[in-house]
This record gives structure tokens, C-alpha cells and sequence, in this order.
């Protein structure tokens, strides 16, 4: 018996569709960070100080943008998870044991989706297309 739900041969589709919501979801962080966009650059300032600010806001942007197109995809989600692995340890896990509490689970979350694609590839719909 057959219990697939959505067949097997829209897989690949669907990893393009995760990587682009992803991509633009992390996108929005550098967005907020360097351009103000949603207005969060004040309150952020205020919790990391303007140099790792711009450092995050910058890793955001730029590698949001190229995780959305799918262009180094493998390489950049590497890096990616490595940094969202990073920043949970450094802000959210010195706030509590537990992510629900210390408000981790986005960063957890986008470190294991980035080290996915990095072993997966971006799929058809991206520049890369592996």
C-alpha cells in the first residue's frame, strides 16, 4: 500500500518551494537589520550593539537573497547553519535550557533547514538547479 500523501515525483519541487520560503523568511531578518524594513533596527541595536548588527544583518541579507535565487546555495546554507548554530548558542541558550523558553526555536530550526540544503542541493527552480 501506497500511504504517500503527496508522490514521491514533486520532491524536488518542493525542496525549491522550502528553500525559496526559507530564503526569504531569513531575508526579512537582513532586511529589518540593515534597511529598517520592518522597523526592528532600534530594538535590535539595543540587544546586540550596531557592529554585530551589521555583521548579522549583512550575513542575513546577502545570504538570504542567495539562498531565495538558489545561486552557491551549498555552500552558503553551510555557512548559514553554522552562523544560526553560532547565534543560538551565544544569545538564546545563556537565556535557558529549553528553546521554547529562550526563544530559539527559529534559530534551530534554520540551522537544520540550512545544513538540509546543504546536503540537498536548491533544487530545479533555482540558478544552481543540483
Amino acid at each position: 500500500m501506497n500511504f504517500a500523501i503527496i508522490p514521491a515525483k514533486y520532491a524536488p519541487y518542493l525542496l525549491s518551494v522550502l528553500r525559496i520560503v526559507t530564503g526569504l523568511l531569513f531575508l526579512e531578518h537582513g532586511t529589518g537589520k540593515i534597511l529598517n524594513f520592518p522597523p526592528i533596527q532600534e530594538l535590535m541595536q539595543k540587544m546586540m550593539g550596531s557592529g554585530l548588527l551589521y555583521f548579522t544583518g549583512m550575513l542575513e541579507l546577502v545570504g538570504g537573497a542567495l539562498i531565495t535565487l538558489g545561486l552557491f546555495t551549498r555552500p552558503v546554507a553551510f555557512v548559514l547553519s553554522g552562523f544560526m548554530a553560532a547565534g543560538y548558542f551565544m544569545a538564546h541558550l545563556p537565556q535557558g535550557f529549553f528553546p521554547l523558553a529562550n526563544m530559539g526555536e527559529p534559530a534551530i530550526l534554520f540551522c537544520f533547514v540550512f545544513l538540509y540544503l546543504a546536503a540537498a542541493g536548491a533544487g530545479p527552480w533555482s540558478i544552481d538547479r543540483s
